[in-house]
């Protein structure tokens, strides 16, 4: 039950306007790194309020510099 109420405490959390910036979500208090996008039917973007998602960007960007320097 306690699991249930968190996916739904973290659900209205990403449905506020107000932790949205233009495209970008930052919600800092929001543990989730991967969220949905407002129209979930758009999909997923991540949450720039978490220091982790900029470690998985830089990560994504490195991976793909080096596969396009070693082809």
């Amino acid at each position: 039950m306690e699991q249930k109420d968190k996916k739904e405490h973290y659900n209205l959390m990403s449905k506020n306007p107000a932790n949205w910036k233009g495209i970008f979500y930052v919600n800092s208090s929001d543990p989730r790194i991967i969220v949905p996008k407002q129209n979930p039917l758009f999909g997923w973007t991540l949450n720039f309020g978490n220091k982790y998602a900029y470690l998985g960007l830089i990560a994504i960007i490195l991976i793909i510099e080096g596969a396009v320097f070693l082809f």
